[in-house]
């Protein structure tokens, strides 16, 4: 454990805040899980204890005993009352992709957390600088972007703000080793390095199905046997979720005006007819659409 760093808090009880709050509650971190509703924070718990990814997968493997597991559910307090932030020592915002709700979910955590907090983004690519206002000590502040799903894939992309102290980045480095991460730490941009790299990877496939050159089956089963990749652009955009995908291309585009990171337009027509993934609520993604009898 991180001696700097004993207590987390974690914004928002999704698919990646719920799977952040298990990363550090598995490894003897104390979480503050906070949610809007106790529906909400009562799925995530259900979730990190018996979903496809939680705990009871690690008891049935072996790798923790299930009185492991209730130790570990018993590190992590759910609650609706932002006050509690102020035991923490990380607070980690994991809310929508959405400049706006980001921007307010900072401004109260900053409020609420002792003045030596690090305050962290998990935006997938939103400038840090950009966020940063919303913050009253930009020098505590800094991106630490996660993968899908978090208690699982291993690096962590920190992103540097321009006024993030070099002891803000070597703490979250140390912390991500402490829960057997890998941390990477990089510059601030738009889309910093992963989110450019996959977007422009996952704008290409629609294009190339759009334009009629290959099927949607054809470009995953290449991309798996050509370049090893464990899952096709397609397969990955239904498990990251068509409207991230689609939010993420319009910023980078907005803010970079090249046109290779443009949402085309067939993204476009799932995303506006609801389908965005593998996201409740979801009529589904892009087999679903194209393939009904085979979902």
């Amino acid at each position: 454990m991180n001696e700097s760093v004993k207590k987390i808090g974690v914004i928002g009880a999704g698919v990646m805040g719920h799977g952040i709050a298990m990363a550090f509650a598995t490894n003897g971190y104390s979480v503050i899980l906070i949610d809007v509703s106790e529906k909400l924070l009562n799925k995530a718990m259900e979730q990190i204890a018996d979903g496809r990814y939680g705990l009871q997968r690690l008891v049935e493997k072996g790798k923790i005993s299930g009185e492991e597991k209730e130790r570990t559910l018993s590190r992590i307090k759910p609650t609706l009352d932002f006050s509690d932030l102020y035991s923490a020592d990380l607070i980690i915002e994991a809310v929508p992709e959405n400049i706006s709700i980001k921007g307010d979910i900072l401004s109260r955590a900053g409020k609420m957390s002792k003045k030596e907090a690090i305050i962290a983004s998990n935006t997938s690519g939103i400038m840090i600088s950009e966020l940063s206002k919303y913050v009253s000590v930009p020098e505590r502040f800094l991106g630490m972007h996660w993968f899908n799903p978090p208690q699982i894939m291993k690096l962590i992309e920190i992103v540097r703000g321009p006024e993030t102290s070099p002891g803000t980045v070597k703490t979250i480095e140390d912390l991500s080793r402490s829960i057997s991460k890998v941390p990477v730490v990089v510059n601030d941009s738009p889309g910093f390095f992963t989110t450019r790299f996959i977007n422009a990877w996952l704008v290409e496939a629609y294009r190339q199905f759009e334009l009629g050159i290959a099927g949607i089956k054809e470009i995953d089963t290449m991309s798996k046997l050509a370049f090893g990749f464990p899952m096709g652009p397609f397969e990955l955009s239904d498990l990251i979720g068509l409207d991230t995908i689609m939010h993420i291309s319009d910023y980078m585009y907005q803010e970079t005006k090249n046109p290779a990171y443009a949402a085309p337009t067939v993204l476009k027509k799932l995303v506006h007819s609801g389908y965005v993934g593998k996201k409740p609520g979801s009529k589904g993604g892009w087999y679903d659409y194209y393939f009904p009898s085979e979902a």
